[in-house]
């Protein structure tokens, strides 16, 4: 059955909503690009047409129409296709007036272009997102005392795989490679964060639709939907890109269920087996997320003392602020709130697991 049209106004709602979240997120330039369009767009080119007449739901929630126009319009800066668009972006300053009649010869000059990539769901790999998994891993290596054979659900590029090969610091404690080109240094609240080295024995991802670090049009791709505003950002993505090119970590091309029951089809004695995913559950369909979850505590169901299983999520619960990091083990089954960080990763809130006794 064809997905029913949008109505106009909630294709401008939508607009709207993520600009208000890009301003919470730190980007005023997309901020201001979101009210633009919510404002402006109209159907007198293809684009345009595409846009607000949008086959779906084109909410952050569902199909991410702001972003997906946002990304194709940055593709055309990063790879230098619109000199003129490139003129009115970051670094560079331009009135509302100019901004978004650049962006309107855009969507006439790069139809094809920008049509193409709107059939896309937007692509991220947060780098900074591995600060807040960082501490979860490093409480589970602590609690079990084990090597860790990880495991992530929508990996996209494979960046937050390579967690290990990064620097941190959290408020001067720190952790890592210091001298590596993605150094991580979000605000931290609470406690001190556990410390310690960590073993990794091995590691694998899968993403509907997964991106090669070393492949330029898909570093394009994934570069895009960075905010062009956020040059720090852009920065690391590169140099995460980098580092995911030069190991052999390729990202499976699955659906996240089949990849599960694959992947936890056998245990791994005398390791713990660490399910992930950050940013990333939300986007599965509700049944896939309900046989998602059958799946992981079939699994935990089986784990053993010699082979336990762990799932470290970073997602978003509904409350405020960020998102709820949380962590299961088996045996037992015991779930915890370990802390709380922000969507980019740009703070974190530690709280840790519960003191035994």
């Amino acid at each position: 059955m064809p997905e029913r049209a949008a109505s106009e106004e909630l294709v401008r709602r939508a607009f709207r909503g993520q600009g208000k979240s890009c301003e919470e997120l730190d980007s005023p330039f997309m901020a201001r690009l979101c009210r633009l369009a919510a404002e402006r767009l109209d159907g007198e080119s293809a684009v345009g047409s595409r846009v607000i007449g949008w086959q779906g739901d084109p909410s952050s929630k569902a199909d991410s129409v702001a972003l997906r126009l946002a990304g194709a319009l940055h593709a055309l800066v990063l790879s230098n296709r619109d000199p003129v668009l490139i003129s009115c972006y970051p670094p560079n300053v331009a009135d509302d007036e100019t901004l978004w009649g650049a962006c309107e010869v855009a969507f006439r000059k790069h139809g094809d272009f920008i049509l193409d990539r709107l059939r896309s769901a937007p692509q991220t790999n947060e780098v900074r997102r591995s600060g807040a998994l960082l501490v979860g891993f490093l409480t589970v290596a602590r609690a079990f005392g084990k090597p860790l054979v990880l495991s992530e659900v929508g990996a996209s590029a494979g960046l937050n795989l390579h967690w290990d090969r990064y620097g941190y610091d959290f408020s001067g404690s720190q952790w890592g490679d210091m001298g590596s080109g993605v150094i991580i240094s979000p605000e931290w609240s609470g406690a001190v964060p556990p410390g310690g080295p960590v073993e990794i024995v091995g590691r694998a991802g899968c993403d509907i639709n997964p991106l090669d670090p070393a492949n330029e049009e898909d570093r394009l791709r994934l570069l895009s939907y960075v905010w062009a505003d956020q040059p720090d950002r852009i920065e690391r993505t590169r140099n995460a890109l980098a580092i995911a090119a030069a190991y052999s970590s390729p990202i499976e091309r699955a659906d996240a269920v089949d990849w599960l029951k694959r992947r936890l089809a056998h245990p791994f004695p005398g390791a713990i087996h660490v399910i992930y995913h950050s940013i990333a559950w939300q986007y599965l369909p509700e049944s896939a997320q309900q046989e998602g979850e059958a799946v992981i505590a079939a699994a935990g169901m089986a784990a053993t003392a010699d082979a336990p299983l762990a799932r470290l999520q970073m997602e978003a619960d509904g409350l405020r602020p960020g998102a709820a990091l949380s962590l299961q083990t088996w045996p037992g089954g015991e779930k915890h709130l370990i802390g709380r960080a922000d969507f980019h990763g740009r703070w974190i809130e530690w709280t840790g697991l519960p003191r035994k006794g």
